[in-house]
């Protein structure tokens, strides 16, 4: 989520979006993908805003360390798949020759994502070091 999107004129993108994001006046974002297509439908540029590169959002420090709710900072989310199935799980026996299938095998995956905030007042919630 690379850009964020005016709130007052995102009607252009969907009728449903007041209704949707209703609490999040300030912090709509969208994919650079997304706003080529929408762009190229004849969406008028002035509905999107650039979010600072990577690059710059590096340089930011995370949001539990900033002491000043109104300056910029980077929020990072985290989010971890405890359990989904990754393959099929074989099996061994005396009474067949060869391996069989006799289940599904999981898979644990975590990820990490960090998001610009203009705000840090936007993620009080992220608070750990």
């Amino acid at each position: 989520m690379d850009v964020a999107v005016n709130f007052s004129q995102g009607a252009l993108l969907s009728p449903h979006l007041h209704n949707v994001c209703a609490e999040a006046v300030d912090a709509i974002f969208a994919r650079q993908e997304d706003v080529r297509f929408w762009l190229e439908q004849g969406v008028d540029s002035s509905v999107f805003e650039a979010l600072p590169k990577a690059s710059e959002q590096a340089e930011l420090p995370r949001c539990g360390q900033v002491g000043d709710r109104a300056k910029p900072c980077v929020y990072r989310y985290g989010l971890s798949l405890a359990w989904y199935p990754c393959m099929l799980k074989y099996c061994h026996s005396r009474d067949r020759p060869t391996p069989y299938k006799c289940g599904i095998r999981s898979c644990q995956k975590s990820y990490s994502f960090d998001f610009y905030v203009p705000q840090r007042q936007l993620c009080l919630w992220d608070e750990d070091p």
